[in-house]
Formats: C-alpha cells, structure tokens, sequence
C-alpha cells in the first residue's frame, strides 16, 4: 500500500557484470529506442469531447469508493501530516515512481505523492543515484477514488502532474482518456498548477481543450524538450524520436 523504503539505487560495475547481463543491457537498450508511435484515425479533437464534458460536469459521479483506496489515502495523509503538510505534489500514475523521486528532488519544500494502481510497478526497483529525497511517497490505489477522496477531504495540492497517461487513442475511446472521464470535473475542482505530457498531440489538445472547458482559463499547450527525462517513457520516446507535447495551467481558484 505504502512505498517509501522500495526506492533504491542498483549499479554494477563493469566487471561485477557477467557476460549475459551485459548481453541482456545491450538488447534493452536497442528495445528502449525502439518505441512506435501513437498511432489513430483520429486526427483532431473528438467532435464529442465538449458534449461529453459538459455531460460529466453537469452530473454527480457516484461510483462507491474501494475500501482499500480509502486506506491507502488516509495512510497518505497521515505520512504527509507527519512531514508538516508542506505544499503537497500529486504524480498521478506515478508507474515505478521514478518521476515522484525527481519532482520531490527538484521540489525540495514540497511534499510528493506519487500514485498508481499497479503494486507491480510500484514494487520494482527504481534507478536513483544517491540517497532519495525524504519528501515523496508512493502508494498504491485507484486514481479514480483518490482523486475523489482528496477533493472531499477539502486538500488542494500546489501541483498536479499526469505525465504519459495511456493515450486510448482508438476514436470509440475517447471516455477512457482521462479528460473524457467522469472524474475529470474532480481533478479540476482540486486546483493547483496542472501540467500532463504525452507523445501524441491530440491527447494534449484535449486535454487542454476540456480544461479550458470547466475553469474558463487559457491553457497552454506546446512542444515539449526535457532536459532531463523523469519517467521511463519519457526517456524511451525521447530515445526513439518522438515529439513530446504537453499543456500546463494554473487551475487555482477552480470549483465545481
């Protein structure tokens, strides 16, 4: 439920390395710069995406809460109450956490909670050169009900990432992209500076457009270089050439 310890840095050098894990780091390697890119028919924004938005903003989403996703949010809070309720960072589908770990180094007096519904991923051993900041934890549990719990629990975080969510770029699946869920009015209403990244274009123009769409704000949205990757896809689509777009808005003051 609760990841803080599973952060950990794993190196070898080179001749504590046998001949297969250098012959397995060298295909891994070739596979990591071998990612396709998003591919659809659908070539703009959905013409639905404004009806369905406005559909879910006007409508009550009463999906019951997991009793384990209530869990794992009190728990959360209690971690981030202990540190002293600094300004709180929400990673949203954080995946093995290695982008809570840079956003806690590069927020130093801020608090980062990362998020992802896979205890597999959250278990695997992240990368990390030195000692891993203090000021982060993962845990496990379903976005959907977090998302709903921290709105109701009156918590506004200071900054809110969605970075590389699956794209769901078939045209049917437009209800399954983040900004055509029911729980998408929530994320607005929790305010905060919001940022989301991805490497297909459309989904950050949605993306943009739906927010734009409940707050009433302009939300920027541009090609994207990282200086310094902070998740593996982005590290893997930067390897394999694609463009990165993102859109970011200031959603303070946002209430639904």
């Amino acid at each position: 439920m609760l990841y803080r310890s599973g952060f950990c840095s794993f190196y070898k050098t080179a001749t504590e390395c046998t001949w297969h894990e250098v012959r397995s780091v060298a295909f891994n390697i070739r596979m990591f710069a071998n990612s396709r890119p998003v591919t659809s028919t659908q070539i703009a924004i959905h013409e639905h995406l404004a009806a369905l938005v406005a559909r879910h903003s006007a409508t009550t989403f009463r999906k019951p809460v997991q009793p384990y996703n209530r869990t794992a949010f009190d728990v959360s809070m209690q971690v981030w109450e202990a540190a002293g309720k600094p300004p709180l960072i929400l990673d949203a589908g954080c995946g093995v956490g290695l982008s809570t770990l840079h956003l806690a180094s590069r927020f130093p007096d801020h608090f980062v909670i990362g998020i992802d519904q896979s205890a597999h991923r959250l278990r695997r051993n992240t990368h990390w050169a030195g000692e891993p900041p203090r000021n982060a934890i993962c845990v496990r549990a379903d976005l959907v009900d977090y998302w709903r719990l921290l709105l109701w629990a009156g918590i506004r975080p200071a900054r809110h990432y969605v970075l590389y969510p699956n794209p769901w770029p078939k045209v049917g699946h437009l209800a399954r992209r983040w900004h055509g869920h029911p729980v998408f009015p929530a994320i607005v209403a929790l305010g905060g500076i919001f940022e989301c990244r991805s490497n297909w274009h459309i989904y950050i123009n949605e993306c943009a457009a739906a927010l734009s769409q409940l707050s009433g704000k302009p939300v920027e949205t541009a090609p994207f270089l990282p200086d310094n990757p902070i998740t593996p896809f982005e590290q893997k689509y930067l390897a394999s050439g694609h463009a990165l777009w993102r859109c970011r808005t200031d959603l303070t003051g946002s209430s639904l």
